[in-house]
């Protein structure tokens, strides 16, 4: 078979429309979204992401953890399908970007090969993931990490919310817990387009990133306990301070992965005080630590160090202190002879490009457990993701998809 023409382009005017329809449902206070997951706002995304892939043609098929699978049919009825794919949930302040160019890039793709009447021996399966964001049930890529046999489906169906709801009782609540077995299906490959999430792209004036690698990331869940108090009549020798045993922690979290430059990192996105009275020292204080890594050694380090040193803190103030771990993956290699074809993709069309390694996770690094996979990156504006300002331009989005495009057809194997 022949390479994909470089004339081969998809329709750009129809992708950014279908983006700024999608950004309507579960609309943000700053011009961004807020469509978490299992939300009334996700089931109404879920069903127009429906409507539009049965307009082009595309069978159904959902899995029990609410994942939808949008199959188009190749040639070849013995031919184990490509799939491309993200999602479409949010964070509570999201972007209109983040994940929902990935799938309603991967649906412009075959709306545009029934434009041109384009045949390929593989099936090609447009997919949404379920909770890939993690904002609201914990951890992220849920459903593709039970897809991959990372998570048992017991364990996702019991994941709570802050309010107490648990993923089951929610998936069932919106009408979307589906009847296939979840990591049944079969891949032939899987391609995922996604924002950078970054600013090394726009920095650097490149149009596409040829995603590599992706990094390795812990999520350790701290409870520190220590004994509620008058914070003006309680002696500060007699405290027993669960706050200023987590701001010491936050502070050596930041000098360990600074002491692991280059390529590490290191925060803090979430704390909870209880009881959070303005004159009342917390009780119980829970927060998670995020560090992130292409390198599993460096990983695995920074962990084993920050837990113990964590512990040193806790037990210097008398303070009570627990980790659980809600996330993780280990650092992924993406499948060389994708990644190839993403990058002749780009040459081919002519967008400049650099090889890249992702500093977020994404629902391809599970599914490079069970498939060969790879990700096409595209700028953001400032790097700036996880957040309403959130900005991509309509030629970014056009440029990440064609290369996408012509990726697939490659591995799908278009039928002259």
């Amino acid at each position: 078979m022949s390479a994909p023409g470089e004339n081969l382009r998809i329709n750009s005017a129809r992708l950014w429309d279908s983006l700024m329809e999608m950004a309507k449902i579960g609309p943000g206070i700053a011009g961004g979204c807020n469509r978490q997951t299992l939300t009334d706002e996700d089931a109404e995304g879920r069903a127009l992401f429906q409507k539009w892939c049965e307009e082009a043609g595309l069978t159904m098929g959902v899995d029990a953890m609410g994942t939808m699978f949008m199959r188009r049919e190749g040639t070849d009825p013995d031919a184990l399908p490509v799939y491309v794919g993200s999602h479409l949930d949010t964070q509570p302040t999201g972007g209109k970007y983040d994940g929902v160019l990935g799938v309603l890039g991967a649906l412009e793709v075959v709306r545009s090969m029934n434009d041109l009447g384009i045949k390929t021996r593989h099936p090609i399966v447009v997919t949404n993931w379920a909770n890939e964001e993690g904002a609201r049930f914990a951890p992220a890529m849920l459903a593709s990490g039970v897809f991959a046999g990372v998570h048992t489906l017991d364990y996702a169906y019991a994941r709570k919310d802050l309010e107490g709801l648990s993923y089951g009782e929610e998936l069932a609540r919106i009408g979307w817990k589906g009847d296939e077995e979840v990591g049944a299906r079969k891949m032939h490959a899987y391609y995922e387009l996604h924002i950078e999430q970054g600013p090394i792209l726009e920095a650097e004036n490149k149009t596409i990133g040829v995603v590599t690698h992706c990094q390795g990331l812990w999520w350790l869940e701290f409870t520190l306990t220590g004994r509620e108090a008058h914070t003006g009549s309680t002696p500060m020798a007699m405290r027993v301070n669960a706050g200023l045993a987590m701001a010491r922690i936050f502070e050596m979290v930041q000098e360990v992965a600074m002491k692991n430059q280059p390529g590490a990192v290191g925060g803090v996105g979430q704390v909870k005080f209880s009881p959070n009275s303005r004159n009342v020292l917390p009780g119980t204080v829970v927060f998670t630590v995020d560090i992130r890594t292409p390198d599993q050694a460096k990983l695995d380090a920074m962990r084993a160090e920050i837990e113990a040193r964590a512990a040193e803190i806790c037990a210097a103030l008398e303070v009570g202190c627990s980790v659980e771990a809600v996330g993780h993956f280990d650092p992924v290699t993406f499948a060389p002879e994708l990644v190839k074809n993403v990058r002749q993709a780009a040459e081919r069309l002519g967008y400049s490009h650099m090889d890249i390694i992702s500093g977020a996770g994404h629902d391809a690094c599970w599914a490079a457990k069970v498939a060969p996979a790879t990700m096409v990156m595209c700028p953001c504006v400032g790097g700036l993701s996880h957040n309403e300002a959130e900005e991509i331009s309509p030629e970014w989005a056009a440029a990440g998809t064609d290369v996408l495009f012509h990726a697939v057809l490659e591995t799908a194997e278009v039928v002259s």
